[in-house]
């Protein structure tokens, strides 16, 4: 796991440019560091250039094969090709044994040098060959070619910014641009419209940076330099090399269950292959307690020697403790257990860092938690963690599917069906009538009796009070609108748009922050696959979610926590500080930061929190989607608004 940058600026650039991209992002890599310059598309690699047109860097997290032989840049088949790599092609061990009976040598024990030779043996269809998680960049000296290319699922970011004189800048977080010349953060707004009242990021390839982009999960770039003519200020042409293609399966329940266990398995002992101590986030919940399970029966299998550690996020507020669930799995396991308590008092005290961290605002504070859970295993010198991501979005675990559910059985004519369900969602989860109306209604009504219902409902809806559009130029609709209706469009929108890019990306940055590889076994494409072409009944029925992991998981997980119909996950008990503990500390902050916000947020935004505070309004993320997102603003000195006809290189 590492940190990669890299440019293409026929003009020519300093060599301190490169070196100020990587070490900004000193985190992502502390083992070592490198970087190789090109004076012309023709010439041979060299150390240093005084004004070199094409370069690669990189940041190394010494994870597979920590010798010096791992160092990058890495060049491949007499300096032909030359990679800059962050991620993991687990399956590389494999790859490798069929590259060698294909005549290919290597020098390293690295993954990074498997993807070298693949390259050369398969070119861009290589992609296909990889189980894991990657961003990297590849330069052909003889095609004069380079390639970008980005996993699957977007588990491991990669940007990049066209500066106002024509120069290709890419990079895994959106801080290395920062030092570069010509570089001014301004807001996109259709991007920020889409955070601040809908609270979804990375559903796109923009960024809530006007002018950055980033390379979709699943694509990748191929570009002969001789002809590379980025336009300023524009998208570069990307290819789709992955979909998630909507299959059908026919599979009985129970085989079914069977198939996703060996899965699951299969890819949590291929995401153990590392020359460090890998350790795994636990929640308590059924998705984190199934990866420790499974991975300590495989490392009993391996007869490992070093004891499981296991690291948690646990409160004070017993509503959202759950540290009686941890104690089940690790009294189970017979893991190290190490745990945190994330404080009111500390949160924002560490909010500008986690936000320079995280280059963009972020929307609740569920990720200070899960930061505070990768600083305790970096204190615990844990360098690879296992977790849970992207098991929610494929099986239904989200408390939204129930409407999404309600509405498939009624679009069938199933009403005595949908009646019994809604019965069951009510007395097994609590969930109230207007609340389970509503939520169906979400998946059935057109956008526009969505809106009405959500303005009657005093619920988020597209042209909010407290938000300026005179100067925000964004168009009012809601992305989430078209995305769901059913169980199969809402899992694919969220595994593929809405929910899972945005998740990972917190995850790697607050993972990442603290030298920390996060790798997520749910996330293995094979397995991915199969359950996105089961029957929706066998994710969700009779108010259960996640069914074809828990009978999966039989004998694997504890009986308590394989029954479990609660979920709460590294949450912190946000609407207990508002509400409750310290709700004049939200809104000091709230009148402190509009301050910030250029005219864009009108004080009744005040109104609006203390009318959620008084319980008028239902509890949602908005006021601190409000607070992170002004905080951002400031941090990295965003304009909302360009001057009057000013183009971006004017500024």
């Amino acid at each position: 796991m590492c940190g990669i940058a890299g440019y293409f600026k026929p003009a020519g650039c300093k060599a301190s440019i490169i070196e100020k991209m990587t070490d900004i992002i000193h985190h992502r890599g502390p083992d070592d560091s490198g970087a190789v310059y090109f004076e012309t598309i023709e010439s041979a690699p060299v150390t240093n250039a005084d004004n070199a047109i094409l370069a690669l860097g990189h940041r190394r997290l010494s994870i597979v094969d920590l010798s010096s032989l791992g160092h990058q840049p890495m060049s491949y088949a007499d300096e032909r090709y030359w990679l800059t790599y962050n991620g993991e092609v687990y399956n590389y061990l494999e790859l490798r044994k069929e590259l060698v009976s294909l005549g290919y040598s290597f020098k390293s024990q690295t993954d990074s040098e498997v993807i070298l030779a693949a390259y050369d043996a398969w070119g861009a269809q290589c992609q296909q060959r990889f189980n894991g998680m990657w961003a990297f960049a590849i330069y052909d000296r003889t095609e004069q070619t380079l390639f970008l290319s980005r996993d699957r699922f977007g588990i491991k970011p990669l940007y990049y910014w066209v500066s106002p004189d024509g120069g290709f800048h890419f990079a895994s977080e959106i801080k290395q641009f920062t030092v570069l010349p010509g570089w001014q953060a301004v807001l996109n707004h259709q991007r920020g419209y889409d955070f601040l009242v809908w609270g979804v990021t990375d559903h796109t390839d923009e960024t809530l940076f006007d002018g950055v982009f980033q390379v979709a999960p699943g694509h990748c770039l191929v570009q002969k330099l001789s002809d590379f003519k980025p336009k300023v200020h524009g998208r570069i042409h990307t290819q789709q090399w992955y979909t998630l293609a909507k299959q059908h399966n026919t599979d009985s329940f129970a085989v079914a269950s069977a198939r996703f266990k060996d899965l699951l398995e299969n890819s949590v002992r291929l995401r153990l292959r590392a020359d460090v101590d890998v350790g795994s986030c636990l929640s308590g919940g059924l998705d984190s307690s199934s990866i420790v399970c499974l991975m300590n029966n495989v490392l009993r299998e391996q007869d490992a020697q070093a004891l499981q550690k296991t690291f948690s996020a646990c409160s004070n507020e017993e509503s959202v403790n759950e540290r009686k669930w941890m104690n089940k799995v690790t009294e189970h396991t017979k893991v190290d257990a190490h745990y945190t308590y994330p404080e009111l008092n500390n949160l924002f005290d560490q909010l500008r860092d986690i936000t320079w961290h995280q280059d963009e605002p972020f929307g609740s504070t569920s990720i200070y938690a899960q930061w505070n859970v990768f600083k305790l295993a970096a204190d615990n010198k844990v360098t690879v963690m296992l977790d849970g991501q992207g098991a929610d979005e494929q099986l239904a675990g989200y408390a939204s599917f129930y409407g999404a559910r309600l509405a498939d059985l009624i679009r069938r004519f199933r009403w005595l069906q949908a009646g019994k369900e809604a019965k069951q969602i009510h007395s097994r989860h609590g969930y109230n009538w207007n609340w389970i109306l509503g939520q169906t209604a979400v998946n059935i009504l057109p956008p526009f009796l969505k809106n009405v219902m959500r303005k009657i409902m005093r619920r988020t809806h597209p042209v909010p009070e407290w938000l300026n559009f005179d100067i925000l130029k964004a168009s009012p609709s809601n992305p989430h609108d078209m995305k769901g209706g059913s169980i199969q469009k809402l899992c694919h929108a969220q595994m593929t748009s809405t929910n899972l890019q945005m998740l990972l990306h917190w995850e790697d940055r607050d993972s990442m922050a603290h030298s920390i590889e996060s790798r997520v076994p749910f996330l293995d494409y094979r397995l991915v696959e199969y359950v996105m072409s089961l029957p929706s009944d066998y994710k969700i029925k009779n108010a259960v979610t996640k069914r074809v992991l828990r009978q999966g998981m039989s004998g694997i997980i504890p009986d308590d926590i394989r029954d479990r119909t609660d979920k709460i996950g590294f949450a912190t008990p946000e609407e207990i500080w508002m509400r409750r503990t310290a709700p004049d500390l939200f809104k000091e902050r709230l009148e402190t930061n509009i301050v910030k916000a250029q005219g864009l947020i009108s004080p009744e935004i005040i109104q609006h929190y203390e009318e959620m505070v008084r319980g008028e309004r239902p509890f949602n993320f908005l006021t601190w989607r409000v607070i992170s997102f002004l905080e951002w603003l400031d941090i990295f000195g965003v304009i909302i608004q360009r001057p009057y006809g000013a183009r971006l290189n004017d500024i």
